[in-house]
């Protein structure tokens, strides 16, 4: 990973824009868009856009920095703590493209195909879920608990499948309390054909997302690997685990 991707809430906070013409007028729209304030001086901002040209955007861009801002120079990845990404909108469930500066073309062309991709309903269903959590947590106690009632909701073919029918939050999320059984401990076993992720099946890659636990041969590709959850727990083992742990465990063998 050669950047980490963040959201940053700039709900009522003041935005530093440099520059004039249409560069600096379209991160205006985006910087308006996502609730900042534009201004033309440092004051109370933190970050900040530059839309000049050559050295002057450098100049800029270092005398900010030293300001203590985070700087974005249009255009010019190398002097940017921080990059713009393709934005797919549905709030509040949002899809950025980065290419860490490689090419912003490759970055517009994926998020064209992940426009036609997505539903336009899926801010929707996020905003149900958003409104149901907190009194879930009093019914379901336990973090992985939970983890495992949206993941029987959310999954492919389930009741609320992001991909599937526009579906009523509340109904489903009720009919999945009254008659969800607790997951009994479960094993799946993946196989490798080869070390790339790419050669993954739908079906393994959703297992490795799910995953409670995942048990793997010293020899697993970490490439394979960086396809699971980040917080599941992962054991070393050379076959698969005769006692499972609670919830869904995962065997990876190396081919």
């Amino acid at each position: 990973m050669d950047r980490l991707p963040l959201f940053f809430d700039l709900n009522g906070r003041d935005v530093l824009l440099l520059g004039e013409g249409p560069m600096a007028e379209a991160k205006r729209r985006l910087i308006e868009g996502a609730g900042g304030r534009v201004v033309a001086e440092p004051g109370a901002a933190r970050i900040a856009f530059v839309a000049l040209d050559g050295d002057d955007a450098a100049r800029a861009a270092a005398d900010l920095r030293a300001q203590g801002l985070l700087v974005n120079v249009v255009d010019r990845p190398d002097l940017c703590d921080f990059l713009v990404p393709a934005i797919v909108d549905r709030s509040p469930v949002m899809v950025a493209i980065g290419t860490n500066g490689a090419s912003a073309t490759l970055a517009k062309v994926l998020r064209e195909r992940f426009e036609a991709l997505l539903p336009a309903a899926l801010g929707a269903l996020a905003r149900g879920i958003a409104a149901r959590r907190r009194g879930l947590a009093a019914q379901l106690p336990g973090a992985d608990q939970r983890r495992r009632f949206w993941d029987r909701l959310l999954a492919s073919g389930g009741p609320l499948d992001p991909f599937g029918p526009a579906a009523d939050v509340d109904a489903a999320i009720d009919a999945e309390l009254a008659g969800g059984a607790a997951a009994e401990p479960a094993l799946t076993v993946i196989r490798l054909t080869s070390d790339d992720p790419d050669d993954l099946t739908l079906r393994q890659l959703r297992a490795l997302s799910q995953a409670d636990t995942i048990f793997h041969a010293a020899a697993a590709p970490a490439a394979v690997l960086d396809r699971a959850r980040r917080d599941a727990v992962r054991k070393v083992a050379g076959e698969p685990p005769a006692e499972l742990p609670p919830g869904l465990s995962l065997w990876i063998g190396s081919r």
